[in-house]
């Protein structure tokens, strides 16, 4: 029977696979074990575990049945190998004194013993192995021993990096400086590698060698990753090495622009102190600068010390010739808007176009971003009637913005600032079809039927079950009560609207046009309002049954109360297109002319933007009564 790795072509012979005693002696560190083992070795000396023993020898060997110290696990590690991973230092000195091959033995990956001991961190077993390489070895095989490389390029001194071992990379610098400079098969440098570890000690042991490598993947070097783990770090390596912050990955990006996307301040001064002022001039491949970067990520604070270190950097474009001011616009940081809103040397930038012409308050509104056009607009400082070099203000763009909500949101703030549509003549007008609304309608009005029939089923077996129950002459024992009579009539309504709801909705499924709009809004209000009266009715029946001298009787009323404020007020927030001076601005205002066309403008290109703001009003009116409707009932027995 053999052996094989998948990694490997050739198969261990049986007589060289190492036995279960010896490698738990060995992987324990049990020294005497180990030689006991080894003595009793038939004494038939075997060269190589890739080498195959003569017939004689392997028969020798099978018949004594004993332990090699050639013998290998099945990824072709020795006892060596074995030692050297666990830090076994007097196992160490035993084995290479029996065979100084070992030092350069590798198993499958291409890891010899120093390999292991580096990715181990066992700073004794290094030095162990070190002194006897020294000893035992020429100077050739003594290189190739300190400086080789696993089947992955990485060099001992790689392995201790990207694992931390602060001790232990300096020791193996120490032993072989020549492997700072060395590069893996990923043409990363041990440095890169002890950064990546958030090992401050590993990366103080690869800078103590001054010609060391700061290499990383995609032409990064170690302080673009530096930057995004420790401050600390930073320092160091700028220290070392200023031009390190100057350096370009494959993207054109420095560690500046780095660091300004992770917006740690600290971490952005300490580059500013070792850089000139055009550094942060620098762009990418899409011509950003760490100044767009910051913009983007919306970090205000890094934005103001960037600008602060280098205010010409305020007027650098991108590919697009976009400023900093529109990415951040186009993100919805309305806090980066208002830093330069207020900032006197960045009003020349506010109305800025791009190169299709649009400004930061078109690419707002192309993207929706309603908090950004009210700062934008609310400022004063912007003009919302410039075209862009298609022949679009802000208020064309608005039906390209994202969801039926935003767009009427963002063309109620337009029209409150008094901004203008482009000239066109009013036959050209292509109505807006609403066909993501159309879709929305279908979708609820599945869902809203399904709750309007269980809304009719629960009011209608109310009446089987009144406040008080039956006499026995079937007749209701609060009848006759002013409770009593106000439950019938809203249980009643809570029927009727219920039921009109659900009729209304599977119209509407069932026509699915733009003329089943009105019987969806009619639907929606009697849904409504069917739900009030039965939350109204629920409470009438508890008032109705408690003991008139009951005093804890009010706290439900409160209850109720409160939270049907809690509910419209969320309700209310999150449904109201802009302030109620703003909505009745542009339900009952109009006196200028400039204000009535573009009125009429909006109710031919958006005519469910009137439909949906009236229904807005009629939602709040009818949720203030019933609040009011449930302070008065709270009270009816007083």
């Amino acid at each position: 029977m053999e052996f094989t790795h998948a990694g490997c072509k050739k198969k261990i012979p049986d007589h060289l696979f190492m036995c279960s005693e010896l490698y738990i002696a060995a992987y324990d560190g049990q020294t005497d074990e180990v030689v006991r083992l080894l003595g009793e070795s038939s004494g038939v000396a075997v060269e190589s575990p890739t080498i195959r023993a003569t017939p004689a020898a392997q028969a020798a060997a099978n018949q004594h049945a004993a332990c090699n110290i050639h013998e290998v696990t099945a990824e072709r590690s020795t006892l060596l190998h074995v030692a050297a991973a666990q830090g076994h230092c007097d196992l160490i000195a035993e084995l290479c004194r029996r065979d100084s091959n070992l030092l350069s033995a590798a198993n499958s990956t291409g890891d010899t013993p120093l390999h292991c001991v580096a990715r181990a961190g066992h700073t004794g077993a290094i030095l162990a192995i070190a002194r006897f390489a020294r000893d035992s070895v020429e100077e050739d095989r003594l290189r190739e021993i300190l400086r080789g490389k696993n089947s992955a390029g990485d060099t001992a001194l790689h392995l201790a990096a990207r694992h931390g071992h602060g001790e232990a990379a300096s020791e193996l610098v120490a032993i072989a400086p020549a492997m700072a400079s060395e590069l893996n098969g990923s043409g990363m440098s041990p440095l890169y590698l002890a950064v990546m570890s958030r090992s401050v000690a590993a990366v103080r042991a690869v800078l103590s060698c001054g010609d060391a490598s700061a290499a990383g993947p995609d032409s990064q070097n170690a302080l673009h990753a530096a930057v995004l783990q420790n401050p600390e770090m930073v320092s160091l390596l700028l220290q070392w090495r200023e031009e390190l912050a100057t350096q370009l990955d494959s993207s054109q990006s420095t560690p500046l622009h780095y660091a300004s996307s992770d917006g740690d301040c600290s971490v952005i001064q300490e580059i500013l102190k070792h850089t000139p002022p055009s550094a942060t001039q620098l762009q990418d491949s899409d011509g950003l600068s760490a100044l767009h970067v910051a913009a983007l990520m919306g970090h205000t604070t890094a934005v103001r010390l960037l600008l602060k270190f280098s205010p010409a950097s305020a007027d650098i474009r991108d590919n697009h010739g976009r400023t900093f001011l529109h990415v951040a616009a186009m993100r919805g940081h309305v806090s980066v808007i208002s830093y330069a809103i207020k900032n006197r040397m960045l009003m020349h930038i506010l109305n800025e176009q791009d190169n299709e012409g649009n400004t930061p308050l078109h690419l707002a509104v192309i993207a929706g971003e309603y908090k950004v056009i009210s700062k934008l607009l609310y400022s004063g400082k912007v003009q919302n009637h410039i075209m862009n070099y298609a022949g679009h203000t802000p208020y064309d763009l608005a039906e390209k913005s994202t969801g039926f909500y935003t767009m009427v949101r963002i063309i109620l703030k337009l029209y409150v600032s008094g901004a203008q549509f482009r000239p066109q003549r009013q036959d050209h007008i292509v109505k807006w079809n609403g066909q993501d609304i159309i879709k929305w309608q279908a979708t609820t009005s599945k869902y809203l039927a399904i709750v309007s029939t269980l809304v009719a089923t629960i009011a209608f077996s109310a009446t089987f079950n009144m406040p008080g129950s039956y006499g026995s002459d079937g007749k209701a024992n609060l009848n006759g009560d002013r409770l009593y009579h106000a439950f019938v009539v809203l249980d009643t309504v809570a029927v009727t609207t219920s039921v009109v709801a659900t009729i209304l909705l599977l119209y509407g499924r069932i026509a699915q046009s733009h003329r089943s709009w009105p019987s969806f809004i009619i639907a929606m209000h009697s849904l409504w309002l069917s739900l009030i009266c039965m939350l109204l009715a629920f409470f009438i029946s508890i008032i109705a049954v408690m003991d008139k001298n009951n005093s804890i009787r009010i706290a439900p009323t409160r209850v109720m109360y409160h939270g049907l404020y809690i509910l419209m007020m969320m309700l209310t927030k999150a449904t109201m297109p802009g302030s109620v001076k703003g909505i009745l601005m542009f339900l009952i205002g109009g006196r200028l002319e400039q204000e009535r066309r573009a009125k009429r403008r909006i109710r031919r290109q958006y005519p469910l933007i009137v439909v949906y703001i009236f229904n807005i009003i009629v939602f709040a009116v009818v949720t203030i009564m019933a609040l009011t409707a449930i302070d008065v009932i709270g009270n009816l027995r007083y």
